[in-house]
């Protein structure tokens, strides 16, 4: 399973890279088409009508919608935000914020990005999130309009669960990439213009996403001091309505601070196990401790871990 992740590489400050997935089957072999024109992902919504699919792409939408129809069958991908089957207290809360924001899921090997949980200082905005969404050319038009929506009712939410600055913006710094197959192997170019010096092994992580990657987050730390400024996310843009949402939820999410995944959290975003879509109860109080102003970027995870402690505790209104 491969739902979460976060990798850094000084080479352009800190760059923490997240990756979302979680299947079991394998699809069949996408036929070979042309490289889209990275020139397509243009940084507004085109007003003119999207280009057809490629075949590879067909074949990425059939088996997404196979893979999204499988996890509700097993009753996966719940849009709820937790409930009476799924309750948890101050202790777990603390632990599972140490497990989240205070380590790292994937980390760089020989310029390979490899699944190997370290520890890490603490990360997160400190100037305004200005979410910006870009399609390819592909991408259908209701699709399109969905995303929009999605994108600008989360802006919201975590908002509110952050008590920080993050909205839509036509000045992104935080730029949403939804791609179908050909467009985010030719993204390269469009990644290194949006963080500049960024190393080949995240562009490669983007050009060469195997079926089991549902979509990923690159967020840049130029200055490596744990504050973030600039971040990427990108989507596949042939998943079903809910795993696409649920990409947006996730990404954004973890491009906040929130890097790694934990079999531990429930109910929680943050775990392979893809039983939750969106963002739970727990997760929204997880970025409520991350931004709360007695934790600041880079601060020391020991430091961190007690102070998000009474965080927890005062939240949860019960002792650990």
């Amino acid at each position: 399973m491969w739902r979460g992740g976060h990798i850094k590489s000084l080479s352009a400050g800190a760059v923490a890279l997240a990756l979302s997935a979680c299947v079991t089957t394998t699809p069949s072999q996408p036929t070979p088409a042309p490289r889209a024109n990275p020139t397509q992902l243009a940084p507004t919504v085109p007003q003119t009508e999207p280009v057809a699919r490629s075949a590879a792409s067909l074949d990425m939408v059939r088996y997404y919608a196979k893979v999204q129809a499988d996890l509700l069958r097993n009753e996966l991908l719940r849009t709820d935000a937790g409930g009476a089957d799924t309750p948890f207290g101050a202790r777990q809360l603390a632990e599972n914020f140490d497990a989240i924001a205070l380590n790292d899921e994937y980390t760089d090997v020989g310029g390979q990005y490899v699944a190997r949980t370290t520890r890490s200082t603490l990360h997160k905005w400190i100037v305004p999130v200005r979410l910006g969404l870009e399609f390819g050319a592909s991408v259908p038009a209701a699709q399109r309009t969905k995303d929009q929506a999605t994108l600008t009712a989360l802006a919201a939410q975590l908002g509110r669960a952050t008590g920080h600055s993050v909205a839509v913006s036509a000045r992104p710094n935080f730029h949403v990439l939804v791609l179908n197959e050909d467009e985010r192997r030719a993204a390269g170019p469009r990644l290194a213009q949006l963080i500049p010096g960024l190393p080949s092994a995240a562009v490669r992580s983007v050009e060469n996403m195997p079926p089991s990657a549902y979509c990923l987050v690159i967020a840049s730390d130029p200055a490596d001091d744990g504050a973030y400024r600039t971040a990427v996310a990108v989507i596949r843009g042939e998943h079903p309505d809910l795993m696409r949402a649920s990409c947006f939820h996730e990404e954004i999410a973890q491009g906040l601070g929130l890097a790694n995944d934990s079999p531990h959290a429930r109910p929680s975003i943050f775990n392979d196990d893809e039983e939750f879509a969106l963002l739970t109860r727990h997760d929204e109080l997880l970025l409520r401790i991350l931004y709360d102003t007695r934790l600041t970027a880079g601060m020391q995870p020991d430091t961190a871990r007690a102070i998000a402690t009474q965080i927890a505790r005062e939240l949860m209104g019960d002792p650990l």
